[in-house]
């Protein structure tokens, strides 16, 4: 019975997006894993852009820090 959590920062994903990542990591895990897709449970979690980190800094100073490059 596979659980699995995806994260992604809150900036508009849509219900069709959603949608499309909940069926995409559940087929993943019956083509790898031969799971059962009726047994196999996908959250997605938005999470505040201010509350994301990557490489050590807050996110939108990652993408400043990164676009001026």
């Amino acid at each position: 019975m596979p659980y699995v959590n995806v994260k992604v920062t809150r900036e508009g994903v849509t219900a069709d997006q959603k949608a499309e990542i909940i069926a995409g990591v559940t087929d993943l895990l019956v083509r790898v894993l031969d799971k059962d897709p009726a047994a196999t449970f996908v959250v997605i979690d938005e999470v505040e852009v201010g509350d994301w980190g990557v490489g050590g800094l807050p996110v939108h100073e990652y993408r400043r820090r990164k676009q001026a490059t």
